[in-house]
């Protein structure tokens, strides 16, 4: 396996903020337990000091890539946790959808569960739990419309879901209804991460640039 360089967006004696590549678990699963995200920050952090530790916050979906946070103590990282809606005010996406989106602008809510096979879906209840999903258009053709994307609640593949029932699926989702997948990934990554320290109180900003290969759709 080749080792890949951590991409390391922020680092202090509490937090670490990676952009996560595509293709990469964010933590292990019973199939995975080596080639993670979380794995890679641990190991980076020990032969820093045998002594660190590194707790997840949140995670991104295997194909999607972009910023994730952690922290360094098991106390931050629970409080963030409790309140993560109110404290992450900013979650920012760029997604390149399927088709010609219109409006340019839209907020959707939608109530969402999911099936015994893992499946997200929004019901047609209000049952599910609530998914607050907002998009602007920055580019569209015909073919295909480049999104920034805020989410407003952390539900489970919310993003994509919205997308698909918008007829508009992410391009390389397949499991959410798209039939194009010119760069062999999910063309969603998280671009911006805007929190309130739940400790000092202040205000960080992360931020990446959109992943090159994005550039493909600019031609």
């Amino acid at each position: 396996m080749v080792k890949e360089k951590l991409d390391i967006i922020y680092e202090d004696k509490e937090l670490i903020v990676i952009n996560k590549p595509a293709h990469m678990l964010t933590i292990a699963t019973e199939d995975e337990k080596i080639n993670t995200l979380y794995h890679k920050v641990y190991e980076y952090l020990k032969k820093k000091n045998k002594n660190n530790k590194v707790f997840i916050v949140h995670r991104l979906d295997r194909d999607t890539s972009g910023i994730v946070l952690f922290a360094k103590n098991q106390r931050l990282k629970e409080l963030f946790q409790e309140n993560w809606n109110e404290i992450a005010i900013t979650r920012e996406y760029i997604a390149v959808v399927e088709g010609f989106v219109e409006p340019v602008k839209k907020t959707i809510t939608e109530y969402l569960k999911e099936t015994k096979t893992l499946l997200t879906y929004a019901t047609k209840d209000n049952s599910g739990k609530e998914a607050i999903t907002e998009y602007e258009v920055i580019k569209r053709s015909k073919a295909y419309s480049t999104l920034k994307i805020n989410i407003k609640t952390g539900r489970k593949n919310q993003i994509r879901v919205a997308m698909q029932n918008m007829n508009h699926p992410i391009i390389g989702d397949k499991k959410y209804g798209s039939t194009k997948n010119p760069l062999r990934r999910i063309c969603l990554h998280a671009s911006k991460l805007e929190i309130i320290h739940p400790l000092n109180k202040k205000t960080y900003t992360f931020e990446t640039r959109h992943p090159r290969e994005f550039a493909i759709f600019e031609k």
